[in-house]
């Protein structure tokens, strides 16, 4: 065999993939920490830390599995801080014969690394990451010819095709595909809300390591209390906490939110399927076995609604990536422009709802999906932000971001700048939706009835603010036809009030 290189990368740790069943000494591994991946975006500390602790972890136990690896850390004397130049540099130095690597999942790596292999003059061969349950071109393949790419379909199709809650005939389990209307409860303040499952790791010479090299990082981080899953073991331990303790109540509560519990019954998982320490598959295929050996406490629903956010959401927001790129990354369908507000990178807002949202995302790297489309997203939105500025905050703060999963959920679903690629309207939503989902308005600085005047939440005029100001862009969307309906029978002293009440706080958006 001819002496070959293997790059491996952060998000990229699958110990599964056929790479590893066997050693071979004429095999060299290569992971490399460079400021290249720092620089690109100003990532979150926490996400960082997260990628390099688990890639370290990974590459040793590698070699403990007798691989041979090379390990480029971020403050190594021979790292060139970019791939390109230590690939070079490896291939000089190791005399190697043959290059290959894994298919990126983003578009951006993938397009550096299919103009650096055409500088080669040594073979290279690329293979697939052995994660996912699609190929990168199935969702195009299954939509071709068709108008929209409806989620739904896509979703129904995945369940037969994987036999996931099917029975003999394809049929599904429980007589319905779809048992979303089940999972929109607000929290009962009844159903035992448990601990958030933590991984208590010293980050302390990490974020030393990061300062030192004048990695530009934001949010915060207790340095001797990281919590991230970091290797595969952790991840199944995650997994097993979900099932055992938090599956029962999943579904129902999925989209409620509360002050004082910022994960509530989420599995927490998507930092580790996004690394690749724990597939897809197996994280369906447990907990729909759960469900199947205790379902005197667990009810359809509640596995239906997990199982739709990883086969459904997750699979579909990949295939439509790789669909719709690049061009996707450059729409902006409602020509919206504004900075973000400064309380995006300090917390400093007085709205109750986007405060706990906006910290528990500065503090923890995280906030749950109702949390980042209904509360952050909705605002940004509302308030006219840049979809740019959006994405790249989105990228950056939140550990379990890579762009294939991020961008099209923040430039499509929250922000409608793809005009309905994803979503066939805008999710928008005034205090009532906040107020009916969580117990942020409770003490709240603005009033949650009110849609102008003193203290008035500014989620109420904002939002019909959005339907008066983008109406050439949406008033023949059937799916809002009811607010246009409704404007028209509201009179025009009340509009005029409202304009003027979102005009003010547009104005003041800093100091809300």
């Amino acid at each position: 065999m001819a002496k070959t290189l293997r790059l491996i990368l952060g998000d990229q740790l699958n110990h599964s993939h056929s790479w590893f069943k066997e050693q071979n000494h004429q095999i060299t591994y290569v992971m490399m920490e460079v400021m290249q991946e720092q620089e690109y975006v100003k990532h979150h500390v926490q996400k960082i830390t997260g990628f390099l602790l688990a890639m370290r972890q990974f590459a040793e136990e590698l070699k403990d599995k007798g691989h041979q690896v090379v390990y480029y850390c971020l403050d190594d004397a021979e790292n060139q801080q970019h791939f390109d130049k230590n690939l070079n540099q490896l291939i000089q130095k190791l005399a190697i014969e043959k290059f290959e690597y894994q298919m990126p999942d983003e578009y951006r790596l993938d397009q550096q690394f299919r103009t650096y292999t055409d500088t080669l003059n040594i073979p290279t061969t690329i293979f697939d990451t052995e994660h996912f349950y699609t190929s990168k071109e199935e969702l195009k393949d299954f939509f071709k010819g068709k108008k929209q790419y409806l989620m739904e379909n896509f979703y129904r199709y995945m369940r037969k095709k994987h036999h996931v809650l099917v029975d003999h005939h394809l049929d599904p389990v429980g007589g319905q595909w779809n048992f979303d209307h089940e999972n929109r409860k607000k929290y009962d303040g009844k159903t035992p809300l448990k601990s958030k499952l933590t991984f208590k790791r010293d980050a302390t010479e990490m974020v030393k390591m990061l300062q030192e090299m004048g990695v530009l990082y934001f949010g915060k981080i207790e340095s001797t209390a990281f919590s991230y899953p970091i290797c595969r073991k952790d991840a199944l331990a995650l997994l097993a906490y979900f099932c055992e303790e938090l599956l029962p109540a999943f579904g129902k509560y999925e989209d409620a939110m509360l002050k004082e519990h910022e994960t509530l019954f989420h599995s927490c998982l998507s930092f580790a399927l996004n690394l690749k320490m724990i597939s897809p598959q197996e994280v369906v295929d447990q907990v729909v076995a759960t469900w199947i050996s205790n379902k005197e406490n667990i009810d359809i629903a509640q596995v239906e609604g997990f199982v739709r956010q990883v086969i459904g959401w997750r699979e579909y927001m990949r295939g439509i990536y790789w669909a719709e790129m690049p061009q996707f990354a450059k729409l902006n369908y409602l020509e919206n422009k504004h900075p973000l507000p400064t309380w995006f990178w300090d917390g400093k807002v007085k709205m109750s709802c986007l405060n706990h949202c906006i910290n528990n995302s500065l503090e923890n790297a995280y906030a749950h999906h109702i949390q980042r489309l209904m509360v952050i997203g909705n605002f940004a939105l509302l308030a006219g932000c840049d979809p740019d500025e959006i994405d790249q905050w989105y990228l950056g703060v939140y550990a379990d971001a890579t762009e294939w999963v991020q961008i099209t959920n923040t430039r499509g679903m929250s922000q409608f700048a793809d005009g309905g690629i994803i979503g066939s309207k805008p999710y928008v939503a005034s205090a009532n939706y906040i107020n009916k989902m969580s117990d942020y308005c409770k003490g709240c600085h603005y009033e949650k009835d009110k849609r102008y005047g003193d203290r008035a939440c500014p989620f109420n005029s904002l939002y019909w603010n959005f339907y008066l100001t983008k109406e050439k862009h949406l008033k023949k969307n059937q799916r809002v036809s009811m607010m246009y309906r409704l404007l028209e029978k509201m009179e025009p002293t009340e509009i005029e009030k409202i304009k003027q009440q979102a005009e003010t706080y547009l104005e003041e958006i800093n100091d809300l």
